[in-house]
């Protein structure tokens, strides 16, 4: 395979399939919220992997897309699979400890190891001094948007463990990214890349979730089917395969800089959907990330 074209700013076409796969990954967060009491976490997990596994290979097969030929990315590969269910684990796991909000803050430290990190092995992903500032803004602003679970919460051990878990979970996300930019998944298909992830990650949370303790049915709610389908369908599968897609044509430090928008979606559909109500805090956020995204990907 032909190696990708790299753009070295992200164009109208980059930013609009990130605000829309930021804006779902928002309204994702609402629908694992609102089926989680229904279907346990990494059974939902399970699930939505295992159906956009199948989903992919279906693609593949009508497109033509190779998956399973020698190319040198098995190693690179499985690194990316096994970070990719780390990460989901560390958050399933996370919010049995601390609260989903300071979860939240710790786990949007990703795109700091991602600018940390990728320049090392890809000079050509270093951030200026200015882009350092905006990124540095996004995050304090997703950080204010949060802010309630640190003020009024008290530090208790099991709390600082969850903290923990959320920011390895960050961790992991920057990791994952590195990987599929710097080996020579880099070159392959977007449709590989996440293959190896979804793949990894359908055969370990049906064995974390046996040994939680997790309950599997099939008995659910035509609304909890409705969430698990958007989940696999749109989430899993589509807005992952455009997030490969885009890795392979556009700077990943920039790309990262989109995803703050993902928390202050979720606080925004909370406001539209659930009724929840519009704080300072998140409207400050949401200019706050705005003015971050600018300033990193001002040219």
């Amino acid at each position: 395979m032909n190696p990708p074209i790299r753009k070295p700013h992200l164009d109208t076409l980059a930013i609009t399939l990130l605000l829309l796969c930021c804006g779902f990954w928002g309204f994702q967060q609402i629908l694992i919220k609102s089926t989680v009491a229904e279907v346990p976490p990494l059974w939902q997990a399970s699930l939505r992997m295992a159906g956009a596994t199948l989903l992919l290979l279906l693609w593949c097969q009508v497109r033509g897309v190779r998956l399973f030929q020698r190319d040198g990315t098995l190693k690179g590969g499985l690194l990316a699979g096994l970070l990719f269910a780390g990460e989901f684990t560390f958050i399933y796991l996370g919010l049995q400890h601390t609260s989903a909000s300071r979860l939240t803050v710790f786990l949007y430290t990703s795109p700091f190891v991602v600018a940390l990190l990728l320049p090392r092995v890809v000079p050509s992903e270093t951030l200026k001094r200015m882009q350092w500032i905006g990124l540095t803004v996004a995050f304090a602003a997703v950080a204010i948007a949060f802010s309630e679970g640190f003020l009024h919460s008290s530090p208790l051990a099991s709390q600082r463990k969850g903290d923990a878990m959320g920011l390895a979970a960050g961790i992991f996300w920057g990791l994952t990214t590195i990987t599929i930019r710097s080996t020579k998944l880099a070159n392959d298909s977007a449709e590989k890349a996440l293959f190896y992830q979804l793949g990894v990650t359908a055969l370990v949370a049906p064995l974390l979730s046996l040994a939680l303790g997790e309950t599997w049915s099939f008995s659910y709610s035509a609304q909890a089917w409705t969430s698990l389908g958007l989940q696999t369908a749109v989430g899993a599968f589509a807005s992952y395969l455009t997030w490969m897609w885009l890795l392979r044509h556009y700077p990943a430090t920039q790309m990262a800089s989109f995803t703050f928008l993902t928390p202050v979606f979720a606080l925004m559909f909370g406001v539209l959907l659930l009724g929840e109500h519009l704080t300072l805090q998140l409207a400050l956020a949401l200019v706050g990330v705005a003015v971050g995204i600018v300033l990193v990907n001002r040219r």
